[in-house]
């Protein structure tokens, strides 16, 4: 028996959405009305797993790693919480954190830095935070460890969020430590 026409096509019809392939995100922030409706959670950081490295790291530091990616060029804005009005180091932190791994973090590198378990240099992986001392206060500033020495950090008033080298002169000869939150 033939399936009636306008059947058979209200049937491709109904199936077509479930076909459809989805464009690529271009751009990771969350619209408007979910900022301020997200729920933060606080989570205590996880024990490191040992096999975990640089390389091989979990889908929450992938999260964190890309998120920060995603906000270059942001502009930075002194006390700034949100993409949309711009973000300072502790307030890209913490606003990833918040969105990408559901860790509620504190606006203020050096409170961040009391929280995280101490990782040396040589160990950090990718989600890590690392910590400088750009204004002759200890943990001053802090970034978003990315692999291979860079970081993901909002620098100064008329600047953006950008990827900076720990190798860099002025950042090597103020950095303070890394902090682990993940894994």
């Amino acid at each position: 028996m033939r399936t009636p026409r306008p059947l058979l096509l209200a049937c491709l019809i109904a199936a077509l959405p479930g076909c459809a392939s989805r464009t690529p995100v271009t751009h990771v922030a969350a619209p408007k009305q979910q900022l301020a409706a997200a729920p933060a959670k606080v989570a205590a950081p996880q024990p490191s797993r040992p096999e975990a490295n640089a390389d091989n790291f979990g889908g929450t530091a992938m999260e964190v790693v890309l998120y920060a990616l995603g906000l270059l060029n942001i502009d930075y804005r002194f006390g700034g919480a949100n993409p949309e009005s711009g973000l300072d180091c502790s307030g890209m932190v913490s606003y990833i954190y918040r969105q990408a791994a559901g860790i509620s973090l504190p606006h203020n590198a050096a409170q961040i830095a009391q929280l995280g378990r101490e990782v040396e240099r040589q160990q950090l992986e990718p989600g890590d935070l690392v910590f400088f001392n750009t204004r002759n206060k200890p943990f001053s500033h802090v970034g978003i460890y990315i692999g291979d020495e860079r970081f993901v950090h909002a620098p100064a008033t008329n600047g953006q969020i950008k990827v900076s080298s720990l190798r860099n002169s002025y950042f090597a000869s103020r950095y303070e430590g890394g902090r682990r939150y993940l894994n």
